[in-house]
């Protein structure tokens, strides 16, 4: 809880300058779209603070971002978690409907239980949130499978999960968001299956995670490298997880994630021969240029 204290301590300006700083980091190592996610404040205040800054930058940065509304990140310290469920499903959700694209639920055994999680999700597409979920990070609840079953877009994390729930997401088209810096900085010797989800028909996205707690590196470059070293992807698989297949599972692979007619051409010019360089460099910012709808920034 060390860092809701934090962002719940934090003046506004003071958020969206750390923001801000992450995000022009962010960028000169090659990233150009980002997801933002609330579930830091816990509260109807900080959680609305939190997007509106999301949405602020957005304005006027020059990276895309896409902010996902995480109340249900973990219930708050000293509230009653049905009472704290109420709260997300009768007046958060509303509330916050527009600051954010997405609702995403942690469901897992320190989180949200799956029959919270399924109300939350219930809740969310009323409001017209479109669906992600934390799943199978330390234990399999069955999260997948209930991403499955509501149509989320993603399901995240997946260091465990079940043969049949990865076959209900391949059947709704969820795809998977691998996240090998999380595993790595928790010391974990658990990694994502990936080629037990590629072999199912289940499309693979790479993340950072960022975030203080459990991956504090913005780096997607080191974490090709990580998809390749311990996720056991290819250098080409790394890479296509972590622009195309990431684009998707931001809903976005219609404008961004690859090079083609029609797209927003954004792009990175890197300092490699060629992809396998780039998964062997890691913890080496590769980047020479970065284009953002077609302007170098």
């Amino acid at each position: 809880y060390s860092t809701v204290r934090s962002v719940l301590a934090a003046g506004r300006e003071h958020l969206r300058w750390e923001t801000q700083n992450r995000l022009d980091a962010m960028l000169a190592h090659g990233t150009t779209t980002v997801e933002i996610k609330s579930g830091y404040g816990l509260n109807l205040e900080t959680e609305r603070k939190m997007l509106q800054i999301a949405g602020f930058l957005d304005r006027r940065h020059p990276m895309d971002i896409v902010a996902t509304f995480l109340g249900a990140h973990v219930v708050p310290e000293n509230m009653d978690r049905a009472a704290y469920v109420d709260f997300l499903v009768d007046e958060a959700l509303g509330e916050l409907k527009g600051l954010a694209e997405f609702c995403d639920v942690f469901c897992d055994a320190e989180a949200f239980t799956l029959d919270e999680a399924r109300r939350i999700f219930s809740a969310a597409l009323e409001q017209g949130y479109k669906l992600k979920i934390h799943a199978g990070q330390f234990t399999d609840m069955g999260a997948a499978g209930l991403a499955a079953e509501f149509g989320a877009v993603s399901a995240d994390h997946l260091e465990h999960v079940s043969d049949e729930q990865l076959a209900q997401m391949h059947d709704c088209g969820t795809l998977a968001v691998l996240l090998p810096g999380a595993a790595l900085y928790l010391m974990s010797e658990t990694y994502a299956d990936a080629r037990r989800m590629i072999d199912a028909g289940v499309p693979v996205a790479v993340a950072t995670d960022f975030n203080p707690g459990s991956c504090p590196c913005f780096s997607m470059q080191m974490m090709i490298s990580l998809a390749c070293l311990k996720l056991k992807l290819t250098p080409a698989e790394a890479v296509t997880a972590a622009t195309i297949n990431a684009a998707y599972a931001l809903d976005r692979g219609d404008r961004v994630g690859s090079l083609e007619p029609g797209k927003q051409a954004d792009l990175i010019i890197v300092n490699t021969i060629d992809e396998r360089e780039l998964a062997c460099h890691f913890g080496v910012n590769n980047v020479r240029t970065v284009i953002k709808a077609g302007k170098v920034v």
